[in-house]
């Protein structure tokens, strides 16, 4: 039997202890490895020390976690269960994420490093109303009937896919994986997850209340393991339909790679971003300034949708900088321990994306862009970078090209609106792009114009469970979220029925 792990909490802002279950949640039970596995080090990157091991699986894991999925489907799951009763499991789900909402934003802060009241009040709330609001959609998914002759009866039904694998970041971990399960599960199909192995606590707690509310076993498995073994496995898996994954372009070419090399399973991906900020003179100068420091700041700029290239008309460039180096310093001098009164922005994930992060910063700085606040790290301990803002970059500078996905911007002034849509759209990426302007004609022209599959007017970053998020060019392909996202995880039938054709 897999071991338990309770982590004491004895902090300013949360005391309590939060207990999990550190193995493999297949078949509704917690599994060792098959073969022992490769165990996983947590780390806590505030302070870079190690929280605890859990197991770590492997393609003969992804097997057994497929082989449970499969048999669900086909006996409790699927279209052997009426669309209300998911749904109503769904709900009790989410009741008891919100009845352990104190727990699972603990983990989640412990884990991600993130502020406490952000990790409750955005990520775990967020999980809440993402799977509630499927729970509603469970009994709504239905297909048409077709007009054609008198003859024939003719219509659609919207079918599950069967097994569906979820592959989720570290950035949001609970969040990411509501966006997964919640419409996989909606719909009928079981679900082979695996979270990222850097932030694993929450989906391990959350598999002891999918089974308290009462879900089949196999309906929901978790795999623990890494990209290069437990994700592979999904991707090339014959026996899994669909594949879910957010997460960097590269990996998600390999998924793609992977389907094609394996049974041509559906594939949806939501990959990376490099968003630009467009603020023109009419802006509200101080929600603009709000409203690009959070579209960048916000989750210590770790972020798909971080707005990291900030555009600014040239009559307001000097107000706004000014401005929105007072709020950057502000995040500097408020950089601490999650679990801490007043702390507005906590470490980097791991040490691997701090010194992806500085790698960035430094190379900023070696082709001549000029750091106008911060720039280094924030202390000895911990992962930890100061808010940084770059001024006079270049198009062509790697940190005008590539994702940071830290809290790293530029700063670029503008002339005008042919200019600037010009140099957003300059890029790869086309996840999302703001535009801050009081014109509506503009707002409505620059959202037309912007190649990008999500733009923000006077906003920035703040989707909603029920409007589609999802990517143009190599930002991804299917949308998450909203109605939409039910398309992603059913298939169409077409049903033809001769009621008087005679040959």
């Amino acid at each position: 039997m897999p071991a338990t792990y309770t982590h004491h909490f004895d902090t300013p802002v949360y005391k309590g202890s939060v207990t999990i279950n550190t193995g493999l949640f297949i078949n509704g039970k917690f599994v060792d490895a098959v073969d022992g596995g490769d165990p996983i080090d947590v780390i806590n990157p505030a302070t870079g020390e190690l929280i605890v091991k859990v197991a770590g699986g492997t393609s003969k894991d992804v097997d057994a976690a497929v082989e449970a999925a499969g048999k669900a489907y086909k006996t409790a799951w699927g279209l052997k269960v009426p669309g209300w009763e998911r749904g109503k499991l769904l709900g009790k789900l989410a009741d008891l994420i919100e009845q352990h909402i104190d727990e699972l934003a603990a983990l989640e802060s412990l884990n991600v490093g993130k502020p406490l009241n952000i990790a409750k009040n955005a990520d775990i709330r967020s999980t809440i109303n993402t799977i509630r609001y499927y729970a509603g959609w469970a009994d709504k998914i239905h297909g048409k009937t077709i007009e054609t002759t008198e003859n024939k009866m003719a219509y659609t039904r919207h079918e599950p896919y069967g097994v569906v694998g979820a592959i989720t970041p570290w950035n949001f971990p609970l969040s990411m994986v509501s966006w997964k399960i919640g419409p996989a599960l909606a719909t009928g199909n079981t679900v082979v997850l695996k979270p990222s192995e850097i932030t694993p606590l929450t989906a391990l707690y959350l598999a002891d209340l999918v089974n308290k509310a009462g879900f089949p076993p196999g309906v929901l498995n978790i795999v623990n393991g890494y990209g290069s073994t437990v994700g592979s496995a999904i991707s090339a898996h014959p026996s899994i339909m669909k594949v879910a994954f957010t997460g960097s372009t590269i990996t998600g070419r390999k998924i793609l790679k992977a389907s094609a090399e394996s049974n041509l399973k559906k594939v949806t991906l939501e990959l990376g971003g490099k968003s630009p900020t467009i603020i023109f003179d009419d802006a509200d100068l101080e929600q603009a300034i709000k409203w690009a420091s959070s579209g960048i700041f916000f989750n210590m700029g770790q972020a798909c949708t971080a707005g990291s290239r900030i555009y600014v008309q040239e009559g307001i460039y000097d107000q706004f900088l000014q401005g929105f180096t007072k709020v950057a310093q502000v995040l500097g001098n408020s950089t601490g321990s999650p679990f801490e009164q007043g702390t507005q922005h906590g470490p980097q994930v791991s040490k691997t994306q701090f010194e992806r992060v500085m790698g960035y910063i430094d190379s900023g700085k070696t082709e001549g862009a000029k750091v106008h606040v911060g720039g280094e790290r924030h202390g000895n301990q911990g992962y930890f970078i100061k808010p940084t803002i770059f001024v006079d970059a270049k198009p062509d500078m790697k940190i005008m090209k590539e994702e940071i996905f830290g809290p790293v911007c530029t700063v670029v002034k503008f002339k005008t609106e042919e200019e600037v849509t010009e140099s957003a759209n300059n890029t790869v990426y086309g996840l999302a792009a703001n535009v801050l302007t009081q014109n509506v004609s503009r707002a409505i022209r620059m959202a037309n114009n912007l190649e990008a599959g999500m733009i923000y007017v006077n906003s920035t970053q703040n989707s909603e469970r029920n409007v589609p998020f999802g990517g143009y060019k190599q930002s991804g392909m299917g949308r998450e979220n909203g109605e939409y996202a039910l398309e992603t995880y059913t298939q169409v039938k077409a049903v033809h029925i001769n009621i008087g054709l005679k040959l």
